[in-house]
């Protein structure tokens, strides 16, 4: 979920085929690195090589490019979450605790801001289309790792849920207060505990 290094020159002029995915990689970027307010319209065109009537047949308004922005982050997000639980195998107790793996994975890469729908979301008032999305992404994760959790056999796959995705957002967010690496590796010893716990199975220390 981390965008390529820093902003270089101009683009180059580009097709109009191709404009619309120069722009969002171009956004991908810079909304990461630099935040939504942050990064203006006329940065994003300069450097996505792009005329500035192509830029609005696209996006007619901003918060349509960071819509798009946020849709291809949850695509990049949820689908390292998934690909780190499956990993794990094919016992959803483990997967629980494997989809942390994710998160250390996260937190590694250079450039890591944080969690670019926890960032949108302090950039973004209640009620707004924008916000609105960042709930619901949250909610998909929530949704998702609650079907684990009942799948394994919690007694309150609800609560279950609802605590590790509160150490998964802490874990996103520590991993960028402190920029310590151990982070992530405390967040999924304490999934493990959690899972545990809740499936009365032996304590993984």
């Amino acid at each position: 979920m981390t965008p390529p290094a820093a902003p270089g020159k101009q683009a180059p002029r580009t097709p109009a085929g191709q404009a619309r995915d120069r722009i969002l990689a171009t956004a991908f970027r810079l909304f990461y690195a630099q935040g939504l307010r942050a990064a203006g319209i006329d940065t994003i065109i300069a450097e996505s090589g792009v005329a500035k009537a192509t830029f609005y047949k696209y996006f007619p308004a901003k918060d349509d490019l960071i819509l798009a922005y946020l849709e291809k982050v949850d695509g990049v997000w949820t689908g390292q979450l998934h690909a780190a639980a499956d990993a794990a195998g094919p016992d959803p107790a483990d997967q629980l605790v494997g989809l942390f793996d994710a998160l250390a994975t996260a937190c590694r890469r250079d450039g890591y801001r944080g969690c670019a729908f926890i960032n949108a979301a302090a950039e973004s008032a209640s009620g707004t289309r924008v916000h609105e999305r960042t709930v619901a992404h949250k909610e998909q994760v929530r949704a998702w790792i609650r079907g684990l959790a009942e799948e394994a056999g919690a007694p309150d796959p609800d609560q279950l849920a609802r605590s590790l995705t509160l150490v998964l957002d802490g874990g996103l967010a520590s991993g960028v207060l402190d920029a310590d690496p151990s982070a992530a590796t405390a967040a999924k010893a304490t999934a493990a505990r959690l899972v545990a716990a809740s499936l009365g199975t032996p304590n993984p220390n």
